[in-house]
């Protein structure tokens, strides 16, 4: 038996949850943000406090690693190393951007047998990041930065089904005709959608080095840009 405490704060939606053998047991969030300063610790306590009132013993910590806002990101880590070192506890990190594939897997439908997911995250101007994931979570294309334009997914367009979603998706419908692309609403990385990632790992215990983990920023990435633009 494992009980995990999920932190998610990449995005301007700051969320908590609580879960324990496949299960949600408490989530708390704040779509009003970005409040992460404000509501992070208060989520996180009371987490812990549910957590302590009955019984369960918090074995790890999961946080959501990034891409994401470098503020936020920085927030839950902060938080998430100091219950890990105050509870004596492994830290588990997962990408965001996987986080995202979660609920379009579980409560979205049934998808095509070849389609392919592409969770976003909005960036400056045209850009994006994402990442392209088959319907087992396998990476197709890894995590990178995409000034996006009509072909920036063509290759994968032109395969069979995509499905877009997250926060960046809104660009990617004014400029993407293709008809295999799909477009899906309301789809934020949240702690409720971390567990059954994090558990696999804690089975597995695949953990991160408290002391050296670190966010993964947007500002590590470079963009790729449209091969139709000119570089100066």
């Amino acid at each position: 038996m494992s009980c995990i405490l999920h932190i998610e704060t990449s995005t301007k939606v700051c969320s908590v949850a609580l879960s324990e053998n496949g299960a949600c047991l408490f989530e708390e969030a704040d779509f009003e943000g970005p409040n992460h300063a404000t509501r992070c610790g208060v989520f996180v306590e009371n987490a812990l406090s549910f957590a302590n009132s009955h019984a369960i013993p918090v074995d790890a910590v999961a946080i959501s690693e990034g891409p994401g806002s470098y503020t936020g990101l920085r927030i839950g880590y902060s938080m998430a190393k100091g219950v890990c070192y105050g509870y004596n506890i492994p830290l588990i990190a997962l990408p965001t951007l996987e986080i995202m594939c979660v609920p379009v897997l579980l409560y979205r439908g049934e998808l095509e047998d070849d389609a392919l997911l592409v969770p976003t995250i909005d960036a400056r101007r045209m850009e994006v990041y994402s990442a392209v994931y088959d319907r087992a979570l396998k990476p197709v294309r890894g995590i990178q930065a995409d000034v996006v334009d009509g072909d920036t997914y063509r290759e994968y367009l032109d395969r069979g089904p995509v499905y877009f979603f997250g926060d960046g998706s809104n660009k990617l419908r004014t400029v993407i005709q293709h008809p295999n692309a799909r477009f899906l609403d309301d789809i934020n990385p949240l702690a409720k959608y971390m567990y059954p990632l994090a558990e696999r790992r804690y089975v597995r215990a695949e953990y991160t080095d408290v002391a050296y983990s670190e966010p993964f920023y947007l500002k590590e990435f470079v963009a790729v840009k449209p091969k139709n633009v000119l570089m100066k």
